[in-house]
């Protein structure tokens, strides 16, 4: 059964199939896009390669206008902003733009919502009108427009009354009818919260808007509501968690067309002015097994559940499925086979200098201590540290307690002398633990971590020959086994059960237990890294390569 992460989004919601998926850390757009004033309201073509917003920088018509920031591909930086101009933008206030998926029509509000066309994305636009629109001003629910991929439903909220709602019509050459509220499930029975900007994904089963109700982190945060089609009821909202919402506000949102990236604004920490636009990766859990690793085996648990609606196996087209077990979900598995998952901390160590080494996945950076020398180009991926076995090593804050549950440690390491530390662990209490080093008889890679009486496992495998090697430990908490891999091969394992000891400090990488400087690494060491699962033979291989 697969285990909740901080990272993982298991949306269990009544009548919904979908799949499990997770977020990546959320990153600013940059100062390309966002300025040191207000930048809000993204909204993105359904090819990826235009971005409008609303800004008060400099440069503009009135208050707050509408601009639009371009790339050739979607792999590209984002252009600079350039602002609409005339007629869309006035010395009034044009706000929340809206583009079509085909990047025909664009929604804006101005004291009312207003649309403005282009017969093609090369054109300019016409003038803006608000004749189609009639039914929407009148009825005062005209904030925050997010069309649908079609073109016929059209998603605001209301000042009124904090609520959302949808207003529909027939073909585009139609007016739109007066707004529906979507109902108590969503904007909540009897709420006084303020429900706003709501943006609907491409397969029209997908509402993600910000709302300050209970359940939150007490501002605006983003919540996503489900349907299993587009003539379904609305599932009950639920929050998009921690590694999307801060203690600050989420607000405005897109999710791009294929589901993979979700944008929004925000004033949290780490921006460039007052509210700025981030982007966030979704990404669908395609380790379905969860061993470590996409291969085979968890295409045949697609294949064992095919034409279900198998919640575990809904991957694809988006990140949480489309409801039913089909061929959809393969293409997405494939495009992902042989990676190995799970990894929760990384130290790349290619800094060109300093005394910290980021952790490019979590947020656990380690501090340097003794000097070690950066290795620009030296190490066995990229960059690497040099250590002078006297007193260089590394230390991180507290990562894992090996006690609880299962994990696996690698690095690559290179240098000739014995006895020496590559990992180790320490408690409050000051006693402290080998996690992977090398024995002082033979140079032989070697583990003391577990509870005692348990005894240290060793391999016969010398790994002091000044050559690189790729070393990892593996523990496997439901087989109470520990594993040594040397080189992508098994070198080791317990033949008895073996249980975990309970550690709560931070890692020490390049010394030994106690912070001895006698067991400290001389050599190199490159690419460190932590998984919170015991990886199979097949990732650890896969690693080594």
């Amino acid at each position: 059964m697969k285990k909740t992460i901080s990272l993982m989004l298991v949306l269990v919601l009544c009548m919904v199939a979908k799949g499990d998926f997770k977020f990546g850390e959320p990153t600013n757009l940059g100062p390309t896009v966002n300025s040191s004033d207000y930048d809000w309201s993204p909204s993105i073509r359904g090819d990826g390669l235009e971005l409008y917003f609303e800004s008060d920088r400099p440069g503009g018509e009135g208050t707050y206008d509408i601009w639009v920031s371009t790339r050739v591909n979607k792999e590209d930086d984002w252009g600079a902003p350039t602002n609409l101009g005339a007629p869309i933008n006035t010395p009034d206030w044009q706000n929340s733009p809206c583009i079509s998926a085909d990047g025909l029509e664009l929604y804006f509000n101005d004291w009312g919502l207003w649309a403005v066309r282009r017969a093609t994305v090369s054109d300019p636009w016409g003038e803006p009108e608000n004749d189609s629109l009639i039914n929407v001003n009148r009825s005062n629910v005209n904030s925050a427009p997010s069309l649908s991929s079609d073109g016929l439903s059209l998603f605001l909220h209301s000042r009124n009354d904090w609520d959302l709602y949808v207003s529909t019509r027939p073909t585009r050459d139609d007016l739109w009818s007066e707004p529906v509220n979507l109902g108590p499930t969503v904007n909540g029975v009897n709420s006084t919260s303020k429900n706003r900007g709501p943006t609907i994904s491409a397969d029209g089963l997908s509402l993600v808007f910000s709302s300050n109700r209970d359940g939150g982190s007490g501002g605006q945060d983003l919540w996503m509501t489900r349907r299993p089609t587009i003539d379904g009821p609305w599932s009950e909202p639920v929050n998009l968690g921690p590694t999307i919402n801060s203690d600050k506000s989420e607000r405005q949102s897109e999710i791009s067309s294929d589901g993979r990236s979700l944008l929004f604004c925000s004033n949290r920490d780490g921006g460039h002015g007052d509210y700025d636009i981030w982007q966030v990766e979704v990404h669908p859990v395609v380790d379905l097994n969860d061993d470590g690793i996409v291969d085979s085996a968890d295409m045949c648990i697609i294949v064992d559940h095919w034409g279900t609606d198998e919640p575990l196996c809904d991957i694809g087209p988006m990140p949480w499925g489309d409801g039913i077990v089909d061929v959809q979900d393969l293409i997405v598995l494939a495009e992902h086979l042989f990676e190995v998952h799970s990894l929760i901390h990384h130290w790349t160590l290619d800094e060109t200098g300093g005394a910290t080494a980021h952790d490019s996945i979590g947020d656990k950076d380690a501090v340097l201590h003794g000097g070690p020398l950066w290795q620009l180009t030296a190490g066995r991926i990229d960059g690497a540290l040099a250590l002078d076995g006297e007193n260089d090593y590394l230390t991180t804050p507290f990562i894992l307690d090996p006690a609880v549950g299962s994990f696996a440690a690698f690095a690559w390491i290179k240098g000739t002398e014995r006895g020496r530390a590559v990992i180790s662990q320490n408690d409050s209490s000051g006693f402290s633990q080998l996690w992977l080093g090398t024995d002082p008889s033979y140079g032989r890679l070697m583990t003391r971590l577990m509870h005692p009486p348990f005894v240290p496992l060793l391999s016969e495998v010398v790994i002091t020959d000044g050559q690189w090697h790729h070393v990892g430990l593996v523990y496997d908490i439901d087989k109470l086994k520990r594993y040594l891999y040397v080189d992508g091969a098994n070198v080791a394992e317990d033949t008895d059960l073996v249980a975990g000891v309970a550690l709560d400090r931070g890692l020490s990488i390049g010394i030994g237990e106690g912070l001895d400087v006698g067991t400290c690494w001389s050599g190199m060491i490159d690419d460190v890294r932590i998984y919170d699962n015991a990886l199979s033979e097949e990732a650890v291989a896969i690693l080594a390569k």
